[in-house]
This record gives structure tokens, sequence and C-alpha cells, in this order.
């Protein structure tokens, strides 16, 4: 068992390593520069798809543009936004968070391309339904003989998309912020119960198919990000005269690494904080891996173009917003420097330190809220990956064997097989991004096409 602790763990320290950093980062950018900075260059467009302006019920799809990016953003907006950030903060000082920006805004151009290809090459199932993903978009736009590529990406899927992590870390902060100081005792039994409670809560959206999971994610992942943001609000109103200084030092020691405690990256500290940076990004916003576009790719709409658009949105908001917060409640209230905590606890003694008494609950519902919408859209994305492999009308057996694991998740500390999931999670973007980077050209000879009609 030891044995395979230390394997699983070097597995996922490989696969999470320099190479696959430069095939997300390297790969980004070139899209980035290939698209001439279309992204950035359509935000207002992109809002007003969002807001329903060109919506037809007529398109084919199962749901609107708004319900595929809110179904992506409960699977991304989550513990890597709130437990993340802390432990970048923790390793690296403020100057990790400039390139968690960094990343975020390379991963931009990254949901773009991935999120039109998902609607330009939707494919269909055993039982005749249009879906859409990577590991269609593999097969319909590069062909059949690349088929191993979208095996590949649907094998790690199934695994990757397990939701054992998420639960182990939400049980751990209802046992530490709830459970514990109220001298409520924590053991298995308090874990089972936690996880009992997650599987009915589950149960109940994920075995409702996409529509509901959509429909779900679309009234909680706007309603938490919306809280969640005034409960910031409320943190740097208290210490509106820090917050200044906390934003030089973001932009300051990103070039300095005054702070960082990590291990060197090519021969320096500088090195190291930006590889901190850009892994802690890609674990929160996931652009590149092939989850989301698997969301997008069931948008109601004929036009890929105007999907990959709102998808570009996705990153912004789960990087550029929803992390930022986090990282100046951290850095505003000092507990980054005078708390030894790490993660989720290291944010919770922010919340606490600003807002004493009830700022460790408040945040623990928008974790509770953020970590459960992950539940459902992680579940579709493995049901999918299901289907693919093994036929439509097999995909249901996947969410039997997703709600086992929520219990396993809730009751174990399974560091074993989290390094495990983690490593075929970060496999995904293999298949995902060799795919993406060459049918690049044909993405932007349909943005042209799709300027030229909206001229």
């Amino acid at each position: 068992m030891v044995f395979l602790d230390k394997l699983f763990s070097e597995f996922a320290s490989f696969v999470w390593g320099l190479p696959l950093l430069i095939l997300l980062t390297g790969g980004g950018l070139y899209l980035l520069a290939f698209s001439k900075f279309l992204p950035f260059r359509f935000i207002d467009h992109a809002i007003q798809v969002l807001r329903g302006k060109y919506d037809d019920p007529n398109d084919p799809g199962e749901i609107s543009h708004f319900q595929a990016l809110t179904t992506a953003l409960s699977a991304t907006v989550g513990m890597g936004n709130i437990a993340g950030v802390a432990v970048a903060i923790a390793i690296g000082g403020p100057g990790a968070v400039f390139w968690m920006w960094i990343s975020a805004i390379i991963g931009m151009a990254t949901k773009f391309f991935t999120s039109s290809l998902a609607v330009m090459y939707r494919g269909k199932d055993s039982a005749g339904q249009i879906q859409g993903g990577p590991m269609y978009f593999i097969m319909e736009g590069l062909g059949k003989k690349w088929k191993p590529l979208a095996v590949m990406f649907s094998v790690c899927g199934l695994v990757g998309a397990l939701p054992i992590f998420n639960v182990n870390q939400l049980t751990q902060a209802i046992n530490d912020i709830l459970l514990a100081p109220n001298q409520i005792e924590v053991g298995f039994t308090s874990s089972l119960i936690i996880g009992l409670i997650l599987v009915s809560i589950t149960s109940v959206v994920i075995l409702g198919g996409i529509d509901r999971i959509s429909k779900t994610a679309s009234k909680l992942v706007p309603a938490m990000v919306g809280l969640y943001f005034v409960l910031v609000l409320i943190i740097l109103v208290i210490h509106i005269q820090d917050v200044p200084k906390y934003i030089g030092l973001i932009f300051s020691n990103a070039f300095t690494a005054q702070n960082f405690k990590g291990d060197n990256f090519l021969g320096g500290a500088l090195g190291g904080l930006i590889l901190l940076g850009i892994r802690r990004a890609a674990f929160s916003n996931e652009a590149g891996i092939g989850t989301a576009p698997m969301a997008h790719g069931a948008a109601k709409t004929a036009e890929p173009i105007r999907e990959g658009l709102v998808a570009m949105l996705g990153p912004a908001i789960d990087t550029l917003l929803v992390c930022t917060l986090t990282a100046l409640a951290i850095l505003v209230t000092g507990v980054w420097q005078t708390s030894d905590a790490n993660g989720v606890s290291l944010t919770a003694s922010a919340f606490n330190h600003a807002i004493p008494g009830i700022g460790n609950y408040l945040l623990l519902l928008c974790i509770f809220v953020f970590s459960i919408s992950s539940l459902f859209s992680y579940s579709y994305y493995g049901s999918k990956c299901m289907s693919f492999l093994f036929g439509a009308d097999k995909k249901h057996y996947y969410n039997y064997a997703y709600i086992a694991s929520i219990i396993l998740g809730a009751t174990t500390s399974l560091n074993m097989m989290i390094n495990l999931i983690d490593g075929f999670f970060a496999l995904m973007a293999i298949p995902t991004m060799l795919a993406t980077l060459l049918l690049a050209p044909r993405v932007l000879k349909r943005v042209k096409l799709y300027v030229a009609t909206l001229k």
C-alpha cells in the first residue's frame, strides 16, 4: 500500500509537471497570438450572446448559452478558488496571484477554441443524440484514425471526473469550520452522515440529466458568486487602507519572488513562482483540460463561434474575479503572514478575522454550494465519457459508481486515490490540446465567416 501511495503521488506530480504546463500555457499563448487576441476584441459581443440576444429555440442542442456557461462554471468555481488560491499565497506570497491572472488570460483563448470546436464538430452517440466534447471533435474533426486519442480522453475522464477529492475537502471544511468548534465529535460517523447527505442531494439532480443539472447550476452559481463577492467586499471595506498596498505587492512581488517559499524552477525562485501561479490557475479554471467543452457542446446554438465566445468568459469569472476576491481577502487581513494554516483553513481564518462570529459560516455556505454544484457537473462529464466508450444505454451505470465514490471520499483519507484521480484528470489535457492546436486554423476560418455575417 505504501508503495502504491508513493507510486501514484509520483505519477500525479509527473503528469502535472513541466511538459503539461508547456502544453497548456505554451499552447494557450500560441492560440492567443494565432487568433490576434480575438477573445478580448469580442467581449461585448460575448456578453450580448450570454444575455440571450441571439438565442433561437429551433437551434440544435439541449441548453441555453447561459446554462452552458453556468454548468461549466459550476465545475470550476469551487475548492480551486477558495483553497487553491490560499495554497498559492501561502507558498508564493502576493506575487503568485499575478501569474494566476496571466494563466487565466491565456486560458480565455484556450476555452474559446476548445468550446468552438465542441459545437463545430458535434457527433452523435449510439442513441442518435447530438453530443459535443473533445472525444467528438477529435473523431469528427480529425477523422476516425485519431480515435485512440478520443478513447484516451474518455478513459481518463472516467477516472478524472470522480468526485473523491472534492468531497474529501468539503467534508474536511464542514468538520473544521462547523463541527469541531462546536464540540461535535468528528470521526467516521460524522463523515458518513455528511457523505449520505451529499449523496441524497447529488442523486436528485444528476439522475435528471443535463437539463436538470444546467437548470440547478444556473440558479446556484450566480447566487453564490454574488454572495461571495458581497462578503469579500465587506472585508475589503473594513481593510480599505490596505487594499492599494496589496494590489501593488501583487505586481511587484510577481517579479521579485520576495515571499516565495517553494522549490526553485529553471534555476531560480522567480521560475518557481511562475510555475506555482500557472499550476494553481490550471487547477482552478481547467482551461485546456477538456471538461468545459462537454458542457458547451450541449448548448442550443447553430453557431460555434458564439458558444466559444461565451465559454471564454469562464476563466475571467473563475480566476480573474473569484480567485482575486479570495486572494485580496487573505492578503488584506494579514492572515497569510500571521497564520500557519493553509488551504481552506487559511481562507477561513481571513473571513473569521474580518467578520468575527459568522464569517466562517458564511464562507462554509459558499464552499458547500460551490462544491455541490461541482458534483453535479462532473457526473455529467463522466457519464458522457461512459456513453462514448460503451454506448448511451450504459451511461447511467457511471452515475451509480459516481454516487458510491461520494461516500468513499467523505469517509476516508485516500491520498492514493486522490493522486490517481488528479493524474488522470491532467492526462485529459493531452488529447484536448493536441486536437485543438491541429484544428485551430478551421476555427479561425469560421470566425471570418461569423464576423462577416455580423457586419
